[in-house]
């Protein structure tokens, strides 16, 4: 069992639904953020905007875990890819390490609240109990595998049943995002990847990313273009901004 998915770049439609789903199910601090969505101009300036979500692609081959020297950076039998932020002790070697620049580290000054200067929200006073970040670590998707253990303890199917299913593919209005078994031939993400020519990024690194696209190419495609109402700079601003825009409206340091 390999746990996988695959992002269909034609259906996507760039809402950044995932990335809020994500930052409600893991409470993340406001200057975390675990996917993201890559916004580049193309050959052709001011007309056309191109896009890409990417996340932790849950290598086969990490090396994340190899350069970990306090051994926080783990993968599981499942394929999954997770650090134990009790055990980090915030050297981002996994950071330096990771090809495909998906690791953030927690510094104190990443959280500074959602509303800097002000007391913290009940969704971040509710995230430090349910779901407490280490300032000082290093953090990551993990696809949602607390999601995965208790869903399968219940006997439910990762990929098919919603509480055993990562946050990001339950939220994707457009079905862009589908998660299943890589090591199993007959289920979806194995049919789409084979029926769909899947590719995975930077093959060349030899790292076997369990994060696989189709339906389009990278950088090149009309298919993989936002619909014109999504080419703003607000709309293509990550998460992660919203510090600096509170700071403004607040007048906050």
């Amino acid at each position: 069992m390999r746990w996988g998915m695959v992002i269909n770049l034609v259906k996507c439609t760039r809402c950044h639904a995932c990335i809020a789903a994500c930052r409600i199910e893991h409470f993340l601090p406001l200057g975390m953020t675990w996917p993201r969505l890559i916004a580049w101009e193309t050959n052709v300036p001011g007309e056309e905007l191109t896009t890409l979500p990417v996340r932790c692609n849950q290598c086969k081959e990490a090396p994340c875990v190899e350069v970990c020297p306090a051994e926080a950076t783990k993968k599981r039998p499942d394929g999954i890819v997770y650090v134990d932020n009790n055990i980090c002790v915030g050297c981002r070697y996994c950071v330096v390490a990771c090809p495909y620049q998906n690791r953030t580290f927690l510094s104190r000054d990443k959280d500074p609240g959602f509303f800097p200067g002000y007391q913290r929200t009940r969704f971040e006073k509710a995230g430090r109990k349910l779901y407490p970040h280490i300032a000082g670590t290093t953090e990551k998707c993990n696809f949602c595998m607390e999601r995965i253990d208790a869903g399968m303890a219940k006997g439910l199917i990762p990929g098919k049943d919603r509480e055993a299913t990562p946050a990001c593919v339950n939220t994707c209005q457009a079905r862009a995002l589908t998660f299943g078994d890589l090591d199993d031939p007959a289920s979806e993400v194995s049919q789409l990847i084979k029926e769909r020519n899947g590719f995975q990024l930077h093959p060349e690194y030899g790292t076997e990313p369990s994060v696989y696209y189709i339906d389009g190419k990278i950088g090149n495609a009309p298919s993989n273009t936002a619909p014109r109402e999504a080419q703003t700079a607000a709309h293509m601003q990550h998460l992660s901004t919203m510090e600096a825009r509170a700071r403004q409206i607040f007048g906050k340091k």
